[in-house]
């Protein structure tokens, strides 16, 4: 339980952060953060969670961006 308190993304979903970081960063200021087609190609957000919740390391990269700028 103290494991999860201290986890910043406890209780995000992963659509609550691709939202976030669509809001500031656009599809295309995204697409240039992080080099993944599901952003540059016909975006979206459904065709985006779905990719995202298929590839570990695609999540990874969304949640390290949205740590990053949630740190400063």
């Amino acid at each position: 339980m103290d494991q999860q308190r201290n986890n910043p993304l406890h209780g995000k979903t992963l659509q609550t952060i691709l939202e976030y970081l669509l809001d500031a960063y656009g599809w295309d200021g995204l697409a240039r953060q992080i080099d993944i087609n599901c952003f540059k190609n016909e975006p979206s957000i459904n065709s985006s969670l779905k990719f995202l919740r298929k590839t570990p390391w695609a999540r990874q990269k969304v949640e390290d961006l949205y740590l990053r700028i949630m740190g400063s």
